[in-house]
């Protein structure tokens, strides 16, 4: 039975969406508890900035390694062993006493969350046909927001009434239940139904040498305009949200609307709300016109302007047009999507998975310098009020999403068919 044709891929991407819902929670959970960690352990915001970074500078530097593995070794076992090493790291967190086990946690979760996107885009390419994907696509970008969503409200509930340590280990211990769940979805179960086959793959091989030279391929990828475009376009849409989101949107709505921490989760909740709406939406808006470029130049206009527009008001804009712009930037957060089918569409099946994990790193470089230097920001304006801060603070993500819009507008769309003939070999 080839996969494509098996009812049972669609097991493996509910298996697989779920993983990522979990685990994307993860990545901005910690934001929520970013005054009571500097209030627990005694940290200044500078350093709250680094706790945040530490975890999306793993990911971001193991993100090409991990896409020359996954293409060469397969996905499967990547994305198990991811699953396992963000739960174990998520429990050691929620068990730390003291600053320096925080960091170890929060490094152990970026190297594990590094494996997840990379290998679920292999593994939708490998069980799903063409026509399938992008659409696809939308869904897994939609459930990674729902993920995000379960980081805000639902998340601050269960801290208000537990405390911050127990709904970490919870979530823990669901991972690790997870990457047990992975392993027979993923490799026992296809094993016994004959669905992990490599025949054709090696029929496919023999056509043409085995395994381009590492070097030779990086060196060929680095130089070509159309990575470069989905690394800037994921660098300016993703890491900018990401980054905010997971350290200072809570603080934000706390100290300059003086909000409440679940009103200020309610704010970071309007912005996935429109990430959920913004996937699917710019996916099919992509679908109907028969373009990548254009729907995603407009989705990077939205998030720069939208920044902008925060910035002008000095960092504190009417609450009304808060949240529309948080929902606007949530929506183009969203549409970042299109990176994923501008990979596809643009380069051959063998290298989606390190031409994946180049682009990704693209958004947690950005992740990773926004939290930092944001705080850096806060601590240099701290005794002039926490508005001033921020107003300056958000002259960050406007560059920031200036330089996403910069890549959006170069994507080439010349190259739509350039990996059809190794997709229907690869199985």
């Amino acid at each position: 039975m080839e996969k494509r044709n098996s009812k049972y891929r669609w097991v493996v991407f509910t298996a697989v969406l779920f993983t990522y819902f979990i685990i994307v929670s993860q990545r901005t959970a910690p934001g929520l508890i970013s005054d009571q960690l500097m209030k627990d352990f005694h940290l200044p915001a500078a350093t709250i900035g680094l706790l945040a970074s530490i975890q999306f500078l793993a990911y971001a530097g193991l993100q090409i390694p991990i896409g020359i593995l996954s293409d060469r070794l397969g996905p499967n076992y990547f994305l198990i062993g991811g699953t396992l090493l963000t739960g174990l790291g998520t429990i050691i967190y929620s068990t730390a006493s003291n600053e320096a086990i925080l960091f170890a946690a929060r490094l152990l979760v970026g190297i594990g969350d590094a494996a997840i996107w990379v290998n679920l885009v292999l593994i939708l390419s490998r069980w799903f046909r063409a026509n399938e994907f992008v659409k696809l696509l939308g869904l897994a970008g939609m459930a990674g927001s729902l993920g995000f969503l379960l980081a805000t409200v639902p998340f601050s509930a269960f801290i208000a009434s537990f405390g911050w340590r127990s709904p970490f280990l919870t979530t823990g211990i669901i991972l690790c239940l997870t990457g047990i769940l992975l392993y027979y979805v993923l490799v026992m179960k296809p094993n016994q139904m004959g669905l992990n086959q490599t025949k054709p793959q090696k029929s496919y091989l023999k056509k043409q040498p085995r395994q381009e030279k590492t070097l030779v391929m990086l060196r060929r990828i680095f130089s070509n305009r159309q990575a470069w475009a989905a690394f800037f376009c994921h660098f300016g849409a993703v890491g900018t949200y990401v980054g905010f989101i997971g350290s200072w949107a809570v603080p934000y709505g706390m100290h300059v609307y003086d909000m409440t921490r679940s009103a200020a989760s309610q704010l970071v909740m309007i912005g996935l709300i429109g990430a959920i709406i913004g996937a699917p939406v710019t996916s099919w808006f992509s679908a109907r016109i028969d373009s990548l470029k254009r729907p995603y130049v407009l989705v990077h206009v939205v998030i720069f302007l939208s920044w902008t527009i925060i910035l002008l008001f000095g960092g504190n804009p009417p609450v009304f047009l808060l949240y529309m712009l948080f929902f606007l930037i949530g929506y183009g957060n969203g549409g970042s999507t299109l990176t994923f089918a501008v990979v596809r569409q643009s380069f051959p099946i063998k290298e989606v998975g390190v031409v994946t994990g180049f682009a990704n790193t693209g958004g947690f470089i950005s992740a990773v310098l926004l939290p930092s230097i944001f705080g850096k920001v806060l601590d240099h304006f701290h005794s002039f009020g926490a508005s001033v801060g921020y107003h300056y603070g958000f002259i960050i993500p406007a560059a920031f999403a200036l330089i996403g819009l910069l890549g959006g507008m170069m994507i080439k769309e010349n190259q739509r068919e350039v990996n059809r003939p190794s997709e229907e070999a690869i199985v």
